[in-house]
């Protein structure tokens, strides 16, 4: 039997939002994955450092996962719930999570780390990164692209610009730190979503797709998508990912 609008809904709206593992939409939504897999090169260039630096690490799900943690590894976190989080996940690694906020500067002093790393950050502090890096260290980050899930966006909120985020202004701005880019590339990745409950649970989750976000305020709209993926199947919308690893040179003061 089909659940209704209601049930759906309300049991989204009351599950927790907290961390960064989206195992709750598993059958309910799904999204491809970026081809380089960033969690195997994390993993890889961990093994190979003696110093780590993981910035906007949420609930610490992605660093946890890594199979060898450098002897120092550090993360920074603002959200308490996520900190929470991280740092029950991370310490028995023996890494150290750090509060902080999300406004430059770094808690660090220069060139403390061979590696800084950052999955989805909502902002890219490119000099302050350059500053924390050892001479020869890298960056490693995996960010969203331009007009990402603008399909769900835009059935909310109507027509959007969606100019941010480009990955040649990511390029410029790490040269601009003083980083040489080594590696930068980018894919546009299928998502659907299978119920209402699914897009509920995504909102919440991830702010920024829709910014105020709630059952109540976006009714009208969320019952209209429900009839559609009822009449139509899976609403259908696309991520934007891009992966940018860059190098602080050997002879660039710390």
């Amino acid at each position: 039997m089909r659940r209704t609008y209601d049930d759906l809904v309300h049991e989204a709206a009351g599950v927790s939002v907290d961390g960064w593992d989206f195992s709750w939409l598993d059958g309910r939504a799904t999204e491809e994955r970026p081809s380089w897999g960033y969690a195997r090169l994390l993993g890889e260039r961990l093994a190979t450092v003696r110093s780590a630096l993981d910035i906007q690490t949420g609930g610490g799900e992605i660093l946890a996962g890594v199979p060898t943690l450098p002897p120092v590894t550090v993360a920074t976190e603002s959200w308490p719930p996520n900190l929470r989080l991280a740092a029950s996940r991370l310490r028995r690694r023996g890494a150290w999570v750090v509060a902080d906020d999300e406004e430059p500067r770094l808690p660090f002093v220069s060139g403390a780390f061979d590696l800084v790393t950052s999955r989805h950050p909502v902002e890219t502090w490119w000099k302050e990164i350059a500053r924390v890096l050892r001479p020869g260290g890298s960056y490693l980050s995996q960010q969203v692209g331009p007009r990402s899930v603008f399909e769900l966006a835009e059935f909310f909120l109507g027509p959007l610009d969606g100019s941010a985020r480009g990955i040649e202004q990511a390029r410029r701005e790490a040269e601009s730190a003083g980083l040489e880019v080594l590696d930068l590339r980018s894919e546009r990745l299928r998502m659907e979503f299978r119920d209402i409950g699914a897009v509920v649970y995504f909102l919440r989750k991830v702010i920024w797709i829709v910014p105020g976000f709630s059952v109540e305020r976006h009714q009208e709209r969320l019952r209209a998508l429900h009839d559609r993926i009822e009449n139509e199947g899976p609403f259908v919308a696309h991520s934007a990912r891009f992966l940018i690893e860059a190098r602080k040179p050997d002879g660039q003061a710390a």
